[in-house]
Parts: C-alpha cells; structure tokens; sequence
C-alpha cells in the first residue's frame, strides 16, 4: 500500500521531460502502424501456478497460426496463481494480509512479481516495435498520449451516446415513413435510371475507348510511315543536292573549257608570235624597227640585226608551215646572226651552165652524191658603219637581203600557184577566228581568189625600192625594208588561213 504513495511521490518530484523528445514521440505516434516484427512470447514457469492444460493450448494455437501478431493471454497469464489457488477471481486487498504472511511469502511474491512484470514487458513489446521496458521519460510521454487518446475516445464515445438519444426521441410518423419510403422508392428509379445510363455511357465509352485504341494504332503506323517518308525524302533530297552540285561543276566546266576553245580558236599564234606593225615610216616586227633614217631617226644596228632575225625565223615557220622548200637557200634564225646560205651544185662537164639549163631543187637532190654542192654564207646582220665605203661594208648585208628577197618571191609564188589550183575556201580560217591578221593591200585579191603578193619583186627590188643598202639612200631601204614585212605579213596570214599542212610542190 505504500509503494503508491511512493511512485507518485518520485513522479511528481522528477524533472519534467524535454519538449523536443516530446515532438519527437508526437511526431512519430502519429505515423505508427501495427508492429513489423513477430515477437513470440516464452511460456510461464510451471513455478507460477500455470495450468498446464491451458499453455499447451496457447502453445498449440500459437504453433498453428504463425503469422499471429497478437498473443490471447488467459486469467493466469494476468491475475497471480494465489488467487487462483484460492478461488476467487479478484485478491484480496492487501490491507488484509497479515504481517506474518507477508514475511513468509515475500521470496516467493517477489519472484512472482518479476515474473509477471518480465511477462507484462514482453506482452507489450510484442504488440509495438518498442521494447520494454522503457524509461521513466518515455513512460511519461506515453501515459500523456494514452491519456489524450483516453479522452479524445471519451468525447467520442459521449457524442454517440447523444446521438443515440436524439435518434430514439425522435420517432418518425406514418405520413413520415410514407414520405420517406416514396422518396426512397423515386430515389431508387432514380438510381436505376442513372445506373443504365451510366452502363450505357460506359458501354459507350468502351466503344469509344477501342475506336480510339484503333486510331492510335492507325496513328502509330502514319506516324511510322511518315518517319520512314522523311527518311527517304531526305535522302532524296542529299542524292539531287549531290546531282545537283555535280551538275553545276561539269556545267561550269564545260562553260569554262567552251570559253577557253573559243578563246583559243580566236587566238592567232603566228600573229602572237611575229608582230608586224608600222612605227612612223619604219617597219617593225615584235616592236624592233627595221631600217635606218637621218640621226634625229637612227636605229641601231643591234636593233635591226635582231629585226632581220625575227623576219628571217618568220619565214623559216611559214615554208614549214606550208611545207615548202626554198630551192638553193637554206635560212639559219639565229637572233641578231642569224644567216643565210646559198646552195649551188656544178653543172656536169658536158654541159655549159647556162640561164636555160638551171637545175631545179628536184634534178639536184637526184644527182650524185659525189657531187658536193658548193654553200656560201649570206649575214642578215651588220657590225655597223666603217669610213671604208658604205659599199664595202655592207655587201654580205646586201647580199643577204637580196637572197632573203628572193626567198620571199619563192614562197609567193607557191602560195599564188596552190591557190590558182584550189582557191581557199571562204569559211576556213584555219584556227585565227576575228583577231586573225589579214594584209590589207590594193594589190590584195578578194577571198576565195587567186593570192598574190602586195608587192612585186625583181631581183633586188620589191616595188620601186632596192634592197641594197651600199646602192641606195637610208630613205628608199628603209622603205624597201618595210615592203618586205607586208609581203611577210602577207604569208603569215595565208598561213594562218590554211587549215592543214601545205598541199605539196
């Protein structure tokens, strides 16, 4: 009877308990849930006055449901054995029990109440997930939850009760249960109604829901089928950008090469070659002026040395442009030395070489080879003037000249006679195109004519004018010079015209 008395005493006398442990309980009582773990409680000692028939019950029933989170305790499981012993449900008080008694039960009650209280702890933590014992302050913080939840079912439990009696005063009448049944009756039409509507809408939706099912299936297949369209597409599209880029190359290729051709069939080597102009009274071939005048109008000699190169290289490439030969004469285009040599073959014993018997080029590449022909060397070229004699000092020069002169007059006439024979065709152009240079000369024939040269040459002189420096005045050579470059223009441009090689002898 004291030990009460005592615990209130030590609960009222301790230090109340933290609030964040508080919070803390709150906070996790809320969340609680039945216990996780299955805690099998040990059976009593037969010490302690269990019946035996009833633990093997409990055992049994405990080994035939294993997944029981819960344990049924028995009277002897809760109320001491002596009470039991005595037969009386409820002990008696303990204000009863004699000194005496106390003394010579108290190991055997002391026992008693270890075991039960061992037992108690087990009980309750098998149905939590808390084990017990637990401390004083978590005590506490239960028994305040237990006690709100107490309360809480108290208020609850009242409110029924409240309502319970409302509901048994107020009786309803027979108009009232009519009207309610009719209420119920329509409510339950009602209900019906609504009940085959809503079947039907849901039969509805049903359909509604395969219709749709179908056409995302449909859907799924377009989308597919227009995934594989965009692939395609695209790689048509990158196939004719490819085409197209190859197009326009070769197409600009073939813009560029057709431009290049025209280009190059308007292009005239010779005349790129051998430039044949006029400077005032002089003529002049790649811009070197060929002939002399009075000192304020000098040429150098170096200048017309190179001129009289460039015209003689210019008459070498037209005869092999015609392949013609020159008969006695072979040109050597050395620059400003360059030469030309004169080739004569003896006549036989028997006959006196005469002006009627000349060989031509063909009887005397048929004579015998033991017959050497006899060469002399004629200059294009000068040193310059010596106080020796003009006549003295150019007369390899004139010789020259004059042999160039009759090289001239030798390709003249085989172009005058190849066109007397086949006139040139009006169209052939052989390759010079607009800026192919023609010799425009009174003396010139119309196209497609017989061609002959612009001017004449006898011997020395081509038109009124000698080419022999030692035998004329600067004036009249200079002008013979520059008669001699249109009759090479001349040339140069029938040559131009002819499509192919000369048509032989």
């Amino acid at each position: 009877s004291s030990s009460h008395p005592i615990e209130q005493s030590t609960t009222t006398s301790r230090t109340p308990y933290p609030q964040d442990r508080k919070e803390l309980y709150d906070q996790v009582s809320q969340h609680a849930s039945s216990p996780v773990f299955k805690r099998v409680i040990p059976p009593a000692r037969q010490g302690i006055g269990l019946q035996p028939a009833m633990a093997a019950s409990t055992k049994a029933g405990m080994k035939d449901n294993p997944a029981m989170s819960f344990v049924m305790l028995t009277d002897s499981q809760v109320v001491p054995a002596q009470a039991l012993a005595n037969g009386n449900e409820n002990p008696r008080p303990k204000e009863s029990i004699k000194p005496k008694d106390i003394t010579s039960g108290s190991k055997q009650s002391l026992s008693h109440q270890v075991e039960a209280t061992t037992r108690l702890f087990e009980i309750l933590s098998s149905r939590s997930d808390i084990d017990h014992p637990i401390c004083t302050e978590c005590t506490d913080l239960l028994l305040s939850s237990l006690q709100g939840r107490l309360s809480a079912a108290t208020k609850e439990r009242d409110a029924y009760i409240s309502f319970l009696k409302t509901l048994n005063s107020k009786q309803p009448t027979s108009a009232e249960v009519s009207k309610a049944q009719r209420s119920l009756e329509s409510a339950r039409a009602t209900e019906a109604k609504a009940f085959s509507e809503l079947t039907a809408l849901e039969e509805e939706k049903a359909a509604l829901d395969a219709e749709i099912a179908s056409l995302e299936a449909e859907s799924q297949s377009l989308d597919a089928e227009e995934k594989e369209f965009w692939r395609s597409r695209n790689a048509f599209a990158l196939a004719l950008s490819e085409f197209q880029n190859e197009r326009d190359a070769l197409n600009a290729a073939y813009e560029h090469d057709a431009r290049q051709l025209e280009r190059l069939q308007r292009t005239n080597v010779y005349n790129d070659c051998f430039c044949i102009s006029h400077d005032g009274h002089f003529g002049t071939i790649n811009g070197l002026r060929l002939g002399r005048l009075a000192p304020p109008q000098n040429v150098d000699w170096a200048e017309i040395n190179a001129a009289w190169g460039t015209a003689a290289l210019l008459l070498t490439t037209v005869a092999e442009k015609l392949s013609f030969q020159f008969k006695g004469y072979r040109i050597e285009p050395m620059g400003s030395t360059s030469k030309i040599e004169k080739v004569e073959y003896p006549a036989p014993p028997s006959q006196q070489p005469t002006a009627s018997n000349t060989l031509s080029q063909h009887q005397q590449q048929q004579q015998p080879r033991a017959v050497q022909p006899k060469t002399t060397t004629l200059d294009l070229f000068s040193s310059g003037d010596l106080p020796l004699g003009r006549m003295l000092v150019h007369r390899r020069l004139d010789a020259g000249m004059v042999a160039f002169l009759d090289c001239i007059k030798q390709l003249g006439d085989f172009v005058e006679g190849t066109t007397a024979t086949g006139p040139l065709s009006p169209d052939s152009d052989g390759g010079g195109g607009a800026n192919q240079v023609r010799p425009i000369s009174p003396l010139s024939p119309p196209r497609g004519g017989i061609l002959k040269l612009p001017y004449q040459i006898r011997k020395d002189k081509i038109g009124d004018a000698s080419i022999r420096l030692g035998a004329s005045t600067d004036e009249v050579w200079t002008r013979a010079c520059k008669y001699a470059l249109t009759c090479c223009k001349f040339l140069l441009a029938h040559a131009s015209n002819v499509g192919g090689p000369g048509r032989g002898r």
